[in-house]
C-alpha cells in the first residue's frame, strides 16, 4: 500500500550522544531516515541531544530539538509540535526506550501519535528478556538455557541448577552495547556482574545465560513489511565465537564458512522470528551455531536499526534505514524502489561477489591501564570496514585502515614473546588476538591447535595461512612479477612488499577499481561506490569515462574511524565540505573507510571509494581520479597525516599549505612565530629522555605539562606534579618508541578559551568565541564550553580578535583554524593553533547560524570573506547561551581512572541552548546523564593544590542541604571554615570507608581530585571507579563541581527551561512589554500576548518573579487571544509549574483587558484551564477598581480534585484526619479549578507554614500538588488565612484558596451559604460569597507598574 495519507507531521527520535556501544551508526540511520521521509513532503520534527552530527542539521529536518533526551523533555516537544506520529526504530536503544515509555504510559494516545516501525509488542518481545524466551519457544526456536531474575539470589540459584554451573553471561534488559553484562565464571563475580546489572536495567531485569562461548556467531539482517513481505539484505558472520561482544568482533559478509544447509536454516530461522515479532521494517537477527553440529539458537533479536544494519547497508549498498523509514508510512517492499541500482525494488534481495571486513577500533592506546579483554560487553568506540574479492585482501586493507600502526598483520610488538609466551597469550581473548593468533601461525603454531584454543574457524586460520606463505616467498628476495601481483592481490601494500623482500619495487603496479554491485552484477549498479583490487578490468576509469560531465573533480578525505579525540564532528565537516564544493560545480570524491557515517552514505558525494587511508590506497586512486585538487582539512589529523606526501607528489592540496600545518605543529617553527607577532604562551621546551625533562621540569618549576607532539585528542598528555610523575611518563613514551620530541610546558591554571574562525589569507571571520568552565589542564574535548564567552572583557576580546587574525594571517590560513587561548592573571597566552577543521565546529555553527564548513570551503577556492555576507571579524553574539558537555564511557572500560585532565578521555558530547547560562548548563548537565540529584550527601577528597577553594565548593552544597563527608585531610580544612563534615576513612583504614561509604547509597555526588592517578591500585582511582559502578557523579575538577552546585541553586527542572527549535532561533535579544499589578497583595507580571509572543513562560516566571534579581511577583500571567472568549488567561508559578485557575489574577486580566481596549464592556469572559470564568468590574470615581468572579462551582468529589483520599457518604473529603510529615490535621479537600487542602487551627500566625506547607504541597495524597490554606474563623462571616502556594511558596493571598477557605467553612458549619464570607490575607481582604449554583469572589485589582525588559 502507498504511503498512508494519516501521517503529515512525524517525529524522529535521536541517539544522543555517541557512546560506547551506541555510536554514529544511528546518526547514519537517521540522518538517512529524515531525508527519506522529507522526500515523501512529510514535516519532520527532530529530537537528538547530539550537536556533531549531520543528523541535527538544518537541512534535515523541519523543526530541530538539540534537547536532553529524556521523558519530561520529549513529552514536552509532542506537547508543543503535535506530531501524528513517532518514529522509534532509528534512535537505537536511547529511542526505543523512550518511545516505549510514552506508548506503555498512554501518553502517545492521549495525544494522538502513531508509534511507527515498530508496536509496543514487538519491541517487548524482543527486548524483554522474559517474553523473549516465550516468544521464540512458541515458534519452536531454540534459546539458550537461561533464566531472566530480578534479583541477586535468583541469579545464584540458576546457577546451581543441575547441568549449568559456569561459567554464564549475564545480559540485562533495556541496556546498549552490553552496558552492565559479562562473562562471569564463578559465584563473587556473578553476584557482582548480576547487582550491577540489575541496577542499569531500567525494568530491573537480567538475563542469565548458559555460556555457550565456542559456537560461531552469525547474523543476519533482515526487512519486512506491513504486508508480510520478508527479504535478507545481508548474513555476517564473527570471527571470532559468541562470547565477544559482536561490536568487538571482527565481522566478516557475507557468511563464508557456512555450508549451505546451515545458511538455509538459519535464513529461514531469521525470517519466521521477523514474521512471528511483526517487525515492519529492519531487524537483526543474532545465533549462535555449534560448529560441530546443525545445533543452534537465537542469542537475540533487535527489532530496530542497528550497529550491525550500518555495516549491512555498507556492504551491499542497500539503504536499510531508508527502506526502513518508508515502510514505517506505509509503504510495501514491492513499491520502494533500490537507490542503488534504480532499477530494482527494494524486494530484491542483495547477492555480494566481494567479501567485506568490519574490524573494530578500541581505545586502549589513550587508556594505558585499562583492561583489554574482550567479553558481552562492547569497548570499541568506532570501526573500520574494508571491502575486497577476497577475504585474504580484505583483512589486510581493515588492518592498514584502522590507524593503529600496522600495515599488516605481522605486529612488532610480539616479537620478543618466545613461543611458550605467545601459546600462552592465545588463550587472552582481548584487542591484540588478531595478531597473536597470526604469529603463533608464523612461528608454526598448527591451525588445529589454535582452533582448539580459540575456537576460531579453521576457514580463517587457513586463510591467514595463505598469507603467512606469501610472505616466506616474498622474503627470500628476488621477487618476480608474478609472485609480486599475487603479493598485491592479497592485500600487500609496496612498502610491505620491500621490507619483507629487501628489494625495492621497480614497476609499481596500480590499483585498479570495481563497483559494488548489490546484484552480483546481474543489474547494473547505478552510484558510484568503489574498492580496489589488482585485476585487469578498471570499472572507475570506465564510470568516470561514461560519466564525463565537463566539471573538475576535488577529492575529499575523510577522517576514518571514530575515536577519542577524533569524533563524528568530522564526518560532519566532510559532509558539509562536499555539498559545498557540489553547489560549486564540482564533481565530487570522497575517500572514507568508516561504515558509520554519512559520508559513506551511497549518494553523499558523485563517487565513494571505500579505501584505507593510507599514502600508497590515495594515490591509487589520485591517478584514476585525476583531480583540480583534494582536501585534508575536514578529516581531521587521518587526513592531514597525507599532507606530506601528496604535497611531495605533485598534488593540488587545497586551503591551507602544507608547510602552514607543519608550522603549526612544530614546536620550535610556532615559537618562532609567536616571537615575531609578539604574542605570548606558556613557556615551554622539547626533551627526548627522562634526564632531560627532570632537569626542564625541575627549572620551571611544577606543575608541568608534558604531551608528545603531532597529537589528537591530548593522548598519551599528562600533569605531572613531581619527578616520580615524570619518570612513569617517559617510561610508558619510551616504550612506544618515539620519534618525535616529547614537549614540556609551564602550566598555567587560567580560563581557557576557544576559537574557531574562518581565513581567507587576508581576514578572518570568528562566529563565536568559547569559554570552558574548567580552568586550563582539561582537554577542551572535556571540558563543558559556553557561547558566548562569559568571563571575557570587552579589552581581552579585542585581543583575542586581533591575534587570532595575525597567526591566522601569517600561516597563510585558506579555510578554518582553530586556536586555544589562556587567561592567566589578565594575560592572553596561545596554548596551540590548529589549521583545519576542530571538534568545536558542528556546534558553533548550529548555534550562531554561520555555515562555517561552506564558507571555508569557498576561502579555500579563493573566495574572500567579505563577499560571502558574514562580514568579517567577530560575528555579532546570538541571544542565547549555548552550552557543550562532554560524555563519557567509562563503564565500559574496566580499570580506566575517571579522573579528567590534559588526555582526552570523552567519546561524545552533548548541546544545550537556553537564554541563560544558569538555565544553559542545567539543560546541558541533564542531556548528558547527570541526575541533578537535590538531597543525599556529597564526598569530597582533593588534592593538597585544591584545598584553598573547597571550601566555597562544600559550602555551596552544604547551603543546598547535602550532608558533607571527606577524607581527613580534606575534613580539616572544610572545619576550619566552619562547615560541619562527617569524617570517612580511607580504605585501606577501617573497614568503614569510602567505598563502603559509596556503596551504602548515601552519596549523591563525589568530588575526588588527585595529583596521582591511572594506576589503578590507587585510592584515588579506586574511589572513581566505584562512582563508575554506581552511577554516581564524579567531579574530578573543582569548577564542574561549582557549575553542578549552581545548576542545583537555579531552580531549574525540566518543567520549566525553553526548549529551543534551533531552525527557528531569534536573531537578537527580545524586547517585551509588561504590567505589574496585585490583587490582595497576590501580584503577578501581566504580558499582553495579543501583540506579543512569549516563547518560554515557564522559564521566564522563574526568573521574573525573583525579588532580588528579577522584577518580583509571585509569578506570571499571560494574557492570550481565545476562540471561545474574550481572553485567555494563563498563569505561571514562581518554579515555573502552569496553574490551571488564579482568583486574584483573574481580576487583574479583566481590569487589563477593559484598560486596554482589549474588551469592549464590563462583563468579560475568560478562558483559562479549568473552564471559561465570568468576571464583572467594579468602578470607583470611573475607574476599574476590582471585579466579581463567578468562580464556577465547588469541585467536592476527591478523583476529581484530585486526592487519593476516600469520600465519605457524601462523597467529599471534610474534616478528615491525616498524617502529613509525622503530624495530624484535619483536612477538608476542595478544588476551585486547582486543587486545595483546608486546615483550621487557633494559631495561623505562628505556623512555620515553609515546612507544613511545603511538606502538604508534596505529600503523596495529592497527585498533582496541593494548595494549603491555615485558617483560624473569627467569626461566621470572617476567617484569616496564610496560603501557601504549589509552586510559589506563602503568597499575600490567594483568590481559589479564599473561595476554597470559604466552602469549607460552610462545610464545616463554621460560616452560613448564600452570606458573604471575608476573608482576611497577608495582602487586604477578599470577600467570597458561596451559593448552590457557584462561588463569588470579590477583590480588588490594582495596576502596580509598567515597563519593558530585554531577554
Amino acid at each position: 500500500m502507498p504511503l498512508n495519507k494519516d501521517i503529515k507531521r512525524v517525529l524522529v527520535i535521536g541517539s544522543g550522544p555517541i557512546v560506547i556501544g551506541q555510536a554514529a551508526e544511528f546518526d547514519y540511520a537517521g540522518t538517512q531516515a529524515c531525508r527519506a521521509l522529507k522526500e515523501e513532503g512529510l514535516e519532520v520534527i527532530l529530537i537528538n541531544s547530539n550537536p556533531a552530527t549531520i543528523m541535527t542539521d538544518k537541512a534535515m529536518a523541519d523543526k530541530i530539538y538539540i534537547e536532553p533526551l529524556t521523558l519530561e523533555t520529549v513529552k514536552r516537544v509532542i506537547k508543543k509540535e503535535r506530531p501524528d506520529s513517532l518514529l522509534s526504530t532509528l534512535g537505537g536503544q536511547t529511542g526505543l526506550t523512550l518511545s516505549m515509555q510514552l506508548a506503555k504510559e498512554g501518553f502517545l494516545d492521549k495525544y494522538g501519535v502513531k508509534l511507527l516501525g515498530a508496536n509496543p509488542e514487538t519491541i517487548d518481545k524482543a527486548e524483554d528478556r522474559q517474553m523473549f524466551k516465550d516468544t521464540m519457544e512458541s515458534i519452536d526456536q531454540p534459546c539458550i538455557p537461561s533464566l531472566v531474575v530480578n534479583t541477586v539470589e535468583d541469579a545464584v540459584a540458576f546457577a546451581n541448577q543441575e547441568g549449568i554451573g559456569y561459567p554464564l553471561i549475564i545480559r540485562p534488559a533495556f541496556t546498549l552495547g552490553g552496558t552492565g553484562g559479562g562473562i562471569v565464571n564463578n559465584e563473587d563475580e556473578l553476584r557482582e556482574i548480576t547487582r550491577n546489572g540489575l541496577y542499569l536495567s531500567p525494568i530491573t531485569q537480567v538475563l542469565v545465560e548458559k555460556c555457550i562461548a565456542g559456537w560461531k556467531e552469525i547474523e543476519f539482517e533482515v526487512m519486512r513489511d506491513s504486508k508480510g513481505n520478508v527479504i535478507t539484505v545481508c548474513s555476517m558472520e564473527n570471527f571470532d565465537p559468541v562470547g565477544v561482544h559482536t561490536g568487538d568482533s571482527i565481522v566478516i559478509a557475507p557468511c563464508v564458512t557456512l555450508a549451505d544447509k546451515e545458511y538455509q536454516m538459519l535464513r529461514s530461522a531469521a525470517l519466521k522470528i521477523i514474521d512471528t515479532l511483526k517487525v515492519e521494517g529492519g531487524c537483526n537477527c543474532q545465533f549462535a551455531l555449534n560448529p560441530e553440529s546443525f545445533e543452534y539458537a537465537v542469542i537475540e533479536v533487535n527489532p530496530r536499526v542497528s550497529r550491525s544494519s550500518a555495516l549491512a547497508s555498507k556492504a551491499t549498498g542497500y539503504p536499510i534505514a531508508k527502506v526502513a523509514a518508508k515502510i514505517a508510512i506505509g509503504y510495501t517492499l514491492d513499491e520502494i524502489k533500490n537507490a542503488v541500482t534504480g532499477k530494482t525494488y527494494a524486494c530484491f534481495e542483495p547477492a555480494l561477489d566481494y567479501v567485506v571486513v568490519k574490524l573494530p577500533k578500541w581505545p586502549f592506546d589513550k587508556f594505558v591501564y585499562a583492561k583489554r579483554e574482550l567479553g558481552t560487553q562492547m569497548k570499541a568506540t568506532g570501526e573500520v570496514m574494508a571491502i575486497g574479492t577476497t577475504f585474504e585482501q580484505a583483512i589486510m586493507k581493515a588492518v592498514r585502515g584502522a590507524e593503529i600502526g600496522h600495515d599488516c598483520l605481522i605486529s612488532p610488538k610480539m616479537e620478543p614473546f618466545s613461543d611458550e609466551e605467545i601459546r600462552a597469550k592465545l588463550h587472552d581473548c582481548n584487542d591484540e588476538r588478531l595478531f597473536v593468533v597470526y604469529e603463533a601461525l608464523r612461528r608454526g603454531v598448527t591451525v588445529d591447535e589454535i582452533h582448539g584454543i580459540t575456537k576460531i574457524d579453521e576457514w580463517f586460520l587457513n586463510k591467514l595461512c595463505k598469507l603467512i606463505d606469501i610472505e616466506k616467498e616474498l622474503s627470500k628476495g628476488g621477487v618476480s612479477f608474478e609472485l609480486y601481483r599475487d603479493a598485491k592481490k592479497l592485500g600487500y601494500p609496496d612498502k610491505v612488499i620491500e621490507r619483507l623482500s629487501g628489494e625495492k619495487i621497480q614497476k609499481p603496479l596500480n590499483a585498479v577499481y570495481k563497483m559494488v554491485d548489490t546484484c552480483a552484477a546481474e543489474f547494473s549498479a547505478m552510484t558510484p561506490y568503489f574498492y580496489s583490487t589488482y585485476d585487469n578490468e578498471d570499472e572507475a576509469e570506465e564510470f568516470i569515462k561514461s560519466k564525463h560531465t565537463g566539471n573538475k573533480t576535488v577529492i575529499v578525505f575523510g577522517s576514518g574511524p571514530i575515536r577519542i579525540g577524533q569524533g563524528i564532528e568530522f564526518d560532519y565537516a566532510s559532509v558539509h565540505c562536499v555539498w559545498a564544493l557540489k553547489e560549486k560545480g564540482f564533481d565530487v570524491v570522497i575517500v572514507n573507510n568508516n561504515p558509520e557515517t554519512v559520508s559513506t552514505d551511497f549518494d553523499t558525494a558523485d563517487r565513494l571509494y571505500f579505501e584505507p587511508l593510507t599514502n600508497e590506497d590515495v594515490m591509487n586512486i589520485i591517478k584514476v581520479e585525476k583531480p583540480y585538487g583534494v582536501v585534508v582539512a575536514f578529516g581531521g589529523q587521518t587526513a592531514i597525516k597525507l599532507t606530506k606526501h601528496m604535497a611531495e607528489n605533485g598534488v593540488n592540496i587545497l586551503g591551507t599549505p602544507p608547510d602552514s600545518i607543519d608550522a603549526a605543529e612544530d614546536r620550535e617553527r610556532f615559537d618562532e612565530l609567536l616571537e615575531e607577532l609578539k604574542i605570548k604562551r606558556p613557556q615551554g621546551f622539547t626533551v627526548m629522555t627522562t634526564e632531560e625533562a627532570l632537569e626542564i621540569a625541575n627549572r620551571i618549576h611544577y606543575p608541568v605539562l608534558m604531551r608528545p607532539s603531532y597529537v589528537l585528542g591530548g593522548q598519551n598528555m599528562i600533569i605531572a606534579f613531581n619527578d616520580d610523575d615524570i619518570k612513569e611518563y617517559m617510561e610508558i613514551i619510551l616504550n612506544q618508541g618515539i620519534e618525535n620530541p616529547v614537549l614540556i610546558d609551564k602550566y598555567l591554571m587560567g580560563t581557557e578559551i576557544e576559537v574557531d574562525a574562518i581565513c581567507d589569507g587576508e581576514d578572518i571571520l570568528i562566529p563565536g568565541i568559547m569559554e570552558h568552565i574548567e580552568r586550563a589542564g582539561i582537554h577542551s574535548g572535556d571540558s563543558i564550553a559556553v557561547y558566548p564567552a562569559w568571563n571575557v572583557s570587552d579589552k581581552l576580546t579585542e585581543r583575542i580578535i586581533d591575534c587570532s587574525k595575525r597567526l591566522a594571517v601569517s600561516l597563510n590560513t585558506k579555510g578554518l583554524v582553530n586556536i586555544q587561548y589562556l587567561i592567566y592573571h589578565d594575560e592572553l597566552y596561545v596554548i596551540e593553533v590548529n589549521p583545519r577543521s576542530s571538534r568545536t565546529i558542528p556546534y558553533i555553527s548550529k548555534v550562531t547560524g554561520v555555515p562555517m564548513v561552506d564558507l571555508a570551503t569557498r576561502a579555500m577556492l579563493g573566495e574572500k570573506l567579505a563577499d560571502m555576507g558574514y562580514g568579517t571579524g567577530l560575528y555579532p553574539n546570538s541571544p542565547y547561551v549555548a552550552v557543550k558537555v562532554p560524555v563519557f564511557s567509562f563503564e565500559k572500560l574496566i580499570d580506566v581512572d575517571n579522573h579528567l585532565g590534559p588526555e582526552m578521555k570523552s567519546t561524545g558530547e552533548v548541546l544545550a541552548v537556553a537564554s541563560s547560562l544558569e538555565e544553559s548548563l542545567y539543560k546541558g548537565l541533564t542531556a548528558a546523564g547527570y541526575k541533578l540529584g537535590k538531597k543525599g550527601g556529597v564526598l569530597i577528597t582533593v588534592r593538597n593544590s585544591d584545598k584553598g577553594e573547597i571550601p566555597q565548593t562544600a559550602k555551596m552544597f552544604y547551603d543546598l542541604g547535602f550532608k558533607i563527608y571527606s577524607t581527613k585531610g580534606t575534613a580539616a580544612v572544610l572545619r576550619d571554615h566552619g562547615i560541619p563534615v562527617e569524617e570517612v576513612a580511607k580504605i585501606h583504614e577501617a573497614e568503614e570507608n569510602t567505598l563502603t561509604l559509596i556503596e551504602s547509597g548515601k552519596i549523591a555526588y563525589v568530588i575526588s581530585t588527585s595529583s596521582k592517578g591511572r594506576i589503578p591500585t590507587r585510592d584515588s582511582v579506586k574511589i572513581r571507579r566505584k562512582t563508575v559502578e554506581r552511577n554516581i557523579p564524579c567531579l574530578t575538577s573543582i569548577d564542574t563541581a561549582n557549575a553542578i552546585a549552581a545548576s542545583i541553586r537555579s531552580k531549574f527542572t525540566e518543567h520549566n527551561t525553553e526548549i529551543v527549535d534551533i531552525n527557528n532561533m531569534r536573531t537578537e535579544k527580545q524586547k517585551l512589554e509588561f504590567t505589574k499589578m496585585q490583587g490582595c497583595g497576590n501580584d503577578y507580571i501581566y504580558f499582553n500576548c495579543f501583540e506579543q509572543k512569549i516563547d518560554n513562560p515557564e522559564g521566564l516566571a522563574l526568573k521574573l518573579s525573583d525579588r532580588h534579581f528579577g522584577i518580583g511577583g509571585d509569578g506570571v500571567i499571560l494574557i492570550c487571544r481565545s476562540k471561545i472568549a474574550d481572553g485567555k488567561m494563563r498563569m505561571f508559578n514562581l518554579d515555573g509549574s502552569e496553574g490551571k485557575m488564579c482568583g486574584n489574577g483573574i481580576r487583574c486580566v479583566a481590569k487589563f483587558m477593559r484598560d486596554n481596549g482589549l474588551a469592549d464592556s464590563d462583563e468579560i469572559s475568560i478562558e483559562t484551564l479549568s473552564g471559561i470564568m465570568r468576571v464583572s468590574l467594579t468602578r470607583h470615581y470611573g475607574e476599574v477598581n476590582g471585579a466579581t468572579v463567578n468562580m464556577g462551582k465547588a469541585i467536592l468529589a476527591p478523583n476529581l480534585i484530585p486526592t487519593t483520599l476516600e469520600p465519605d457518604e457524601n462523597g467529599r473529603v471534610v474534616d478528615r484526619k491525616v498524617e502529613i510529615d509525622g503530624e495530624s490535621y484535619n483536612v477538608t479537600c476542595v478544588s476551585m479549578g486547582n486543587p486545595h487542602a483546608v486546615v483550621f487551627m487557633d494559631n495561623v500566625d505562628g505556623l512555620d507554614i515553609d515546612k507544613v506547607g511545603y511538606a502538604f504541597e508534596h505529600n503523596e495524597i495529592f497527585p498533582e500538588r496541593v494548595n494549603a490554606e491555615f485558617i483560624k474563623v473569627i467569626d461566621d462571616h470572617t476567617l484569616k488565612m496564610r496560603v501557601w502556594e504549589r509552586g510559589s511558596g506563602e503568597t499575600w493571598a490567594c483568590g481559589t484558596g479564599a473561595c476554597a477557605a470559604a466552602v469549607a467553612a460552610v462545610l464545616n458549619g463554621y460560616c452560613q451559604k448564600n452570606t458573604e464570607i471575608t476573608v482576611k490575607l497577608k495582602g487586604g481582604d477578599l470577600k467570597i460569597r458561596y451559593t448552590d449554583e457557584a462561588v463569588y469572589l470579590t477583590g480588588d485589582a490594582v495596576t502596580v507598574f509598567s515597563g519593558s525588559i530585554t531577554i
